[in-house]
C-alpha cells in the first residue's frame, strides 16, 4: 500500500481528497495536515511514501514545504494539487521535485489517473531491482506522462479521454469500442474516436478480435510503457 499524506488547509476538502485516496486500489491515507507546519510535524512522515500538497497553505507555500523537505534530505514523493497555474510556480515545482501536478478543480478520474500513474511509475523503478538499463527508467517516466502531450482535436475532452486511457490500463485482455462505450455510457463512435485517437499517439494497439458471425471487431489494448 503507498501510504499517502494529504496535505489541504481546507478540512472539507481535505476530507474529500482523503476519500479520493481511499477509492483507489494501492493508496491508504496516512494523515491530513492542514498547515505546512503540520505537514513537517507529521510523526510518521518516514513512513509516508507519498504527498498530496496543496500550494496555498495558511502559513508558508507548497513550495516553502518542498524546499523544506528536500533540505532536511526526505526524498518523498509529491503530487501538487492546487489551484496555482501560473507557470513560474509550475517551473519550480518541477526542480522540486514534483512528480504530477494536478489543477484544481478536477474530477475523482482525473485524481484516480494521476495516482493509478504514479503507482506505475512506482512499481517500474522498484521492479528492475538496483540497477535500472535507458529503457526501464523511460518506461517508468512514460507512466506518469500517460497520454498527454500536445491539444485535442476539436471536439475531444481530457476528461473522456482520461477515463477511456484509465479503463483500457485496468482491462488487461482489451477492450472493444463497443464495451468502452457501455463502460463510459457514451456511443460506440464517439469512444471508438477516443480509441484510435491513442493508436494514432501509440498508446494502445489494434488488433481484429474474430466472433462466431460477421466481420471480426477491433480490440484495442493499452501498451504504452
Amino acid at each position: 500500500m503507498i501510504a499517502t499524506l494529504v496535505v489541504e488547509d481546507d478540512p472539507r476538502i481535505a476530507d474529500a481528497h482523503a476519500r479520493y485516496v481511499q477509492r483507489v486500489r494501492g493508496f491508504t491515507v496516512a494523515g491530513i495536515a492542514h498547515s505546512g507546519a503540520e505537514a513537517l510535524r507529521f510523526p510518521r512522515l518516514d513512513d509516508v511514501d507519498l504527498v498530496l500538497l496543496d500550494f496555498y497553505l495558511p502559513d508558508m507555500t507548497g513550495l516553502d514545504v518542498c524546499r523544506t523537505l528536500r533540505a532536511h534530505g526526505r526524498t518523498v514523493d509529491i503530487i501538487a494539487v492546487t489551484s496555482a497555474h501560473d507557470i513560474e510556480i509550475v517551473r519550480s515545482a518541477v526542480a522540486h521535485g514534483i512528480v504530477q501536478y494536478l489543477l484544481k478543480p478536477f474530477t475523482f478520474a482525473a485524481f484516480r489517473d494521476k495516482l493509478e500513474r504514479y503507482a506505475e511509475f512506482r512499481q517500474r523503478l522498484q521492479s528492475g531491482g538496483r540497477t535500472a538499463a535507458q529503457q526501464d527508467v523511460d518506461r517508468a517516466l512514460a507512466a506518469l506522462r500517460g497520454t498527454a502531450g500536445g491539444p485535442l482535436p476539436k471536439g475531444m475532452s481530457t476528461e473522456t479521454l482520461e477515463a477511456v486511457t484509465t479503463q483500457l490500463r485496468r482491462a488487461s485482455h482489451g477492450l472493444s469500442a463497443s464495451e468502452m462505450g457501455e463502460l463510459l455510457g457514451t456511443a460506440r463512435v464517439t469512444a471508438r474516436r477516443y480509441l484510435e485517437f491513442l493508436v494514432e499517439k501509440g498508446s494502445v494497439s489494434r488488433e481484429p478480435r474474430y466472433g462466431q458471425t460477421g466481420r471480426p471487431e477491433q480490440l484495442y489494448r493499452w501498451t504504452a510503457s
